[in-house]
């Protein structure tokens, strides 16, 4: 029997085909990070651990006929999951009169592992000990001004692109932002003709990134290169069957997933 457990469920090859399109293009919709992120996997759910490593640390260490690897660390790659139910009546009526099934429950299922999966990369899990990409000790910081106003939006991130230059930053960018912080760049700055996204936009290279997981007023910069982070798949998102109960049979929207940052200062937060 397979990890996800299909041949436990009384579900057509063709049915299968149907979930696994919604959850595909549901997740497609929804998740952010892997837009900008470099994808490591996927791997396999039996992969359930990987190497952290800290590039700029990174050494093999020598004495008395003993070798470690300094700045590397092997880090639990997490499941996140959610789980639904399909009804056996609606089950039936699709079998028997050719109803297309209504497949909501697994799409509603994959769109909050896919919000689930946004906030951990970009907020870890500090009570498990994982960092995000916003969370990190170590990344840069620096004050956001009022970005409603003037310039305000278009200076801070030229300040932050030039902290990276001055660290030996180089790559490609990405500003991802919190919706409301989004909408403030959508006015016209005073003499330019253009809307201050627009400006900003061009600096970017168009790498502008918004999800409601943010919250509200935040907003970071990244040099996204694979060198300086990227996200680990072990499992990819994925349905499995799980039970039958009171007649219904529920299933789990699962993937296993981990952020690798390599270097810290490729990360600007502002706050």
């Amino acid at each position: 029997m397979s990890y996800l457990s299909r041949e436990s469920a009384p579900l057509s090859d063709e049915l299968w085909k149907q979930i696994d399109s919604t959850v595909v293009n549901t997740a497609r919709n929804t998740l952010v990070c892997r837009k900008f992120l470099s994808i490591y996997g996927p791997l396999g759910i039996g992969t359930e651990s990987i190497q952290i490593d800290d590039v700029e640390a990174l050494d093999e260490m020598y004495e008395d006929g003993f070798m470690l690897t300094k700045g590397r660390k092997y880090v639990e790659i997490p499941t996140i999951y959610d789980d639904f139910i399909l009804y056996s009546k609606d089950l039936e009526n699709s079998r028997k009169f050719g109803y297309p099934l209504d497949l909501s429950k697994a799409s509603i299922s994959a769109e909050a592992c896919a919000r689930r999966e946004d906030r951990f990369l970009f907020y870890g899990n500090p009570a498990y000990g994982y960092d995000g990409l916003l969370t990190a000790p170590g990344i840069n910081k620096l004050k956001k001004s009022d970005w409603s106003a003037g310039e305000n939006a278009f200076t801070d991130i030229v300040s932050a692109l030039e902290l990276f230059t001055v660290k030996g930053i180089y790559g490609t960018y990405a500003l991802v932002l919190s919706p409301d912080l989004y909408m403030q760049l959508q006015r016209l700055q005073p003499g330019t003709g253009l809307l201050e996204f627009d400006r900003i936009s061009k600096l970017m290279n168009g790498n502008i990134f918004t999800t409601s997981v943010l919250g509200t007023d935040k907003a970071a910069v990244l040099c996204t290169n694979s060198m300086n982070m990227d996200v680990v798949i072990g499992q990819d998102l994925a349905a499995a069957y799980l039970e039958q109960k009171d007649l219904n049979h529920s299933f789990r929207i699962l993937e296993s997933i981990l952020l690798r940052i390599k270097r810290k200062q490729a990360i600007t937060v502002f706050e």
